[in-house]
């Protein structure tokens, strides 16, 4: 049975602005605000962006490029050198 409802254009543009991606309804979005109180749900949310991150290529080769720069000491300004510009 579908059952339609009123929504103004606020709240519709509110309910918009929570889904995890663009092509979930808006009865999985409303079934899943119902029925996310347990932690267990919040880790699944967690798991599915994660999934979506790591399934991503160019923004996996990214964050690899980004971590080497780091780990390379050439990205960025040491924490002491900050400090003692501050006069920390």
């Amino acid at each position: 049975m579908i059952t339609t409802i009123q929504l103004d254009n606020k709240i519709k543009s509110k309910l918009d602005e929570l889904k995890i991606h663009h092509r979930e309804t808006y009865n999985e979005l409303i079934s899943r605000l119902i029925n996310n109180n347990s932690p267990q749900e919040m880790d699944k949310e967690s798991l599915i962006a994660t999934i979506e991150v790591l399934s991503d290529p160019k923004l996996m080769m990214r964050i690899k490029e980004a971590l080497q720069r780091i780990n390379s000491g050439d990205y960025g300004t040491p924490l002491e050198e900050v400090e003692k510009e501050l006069g920390l």
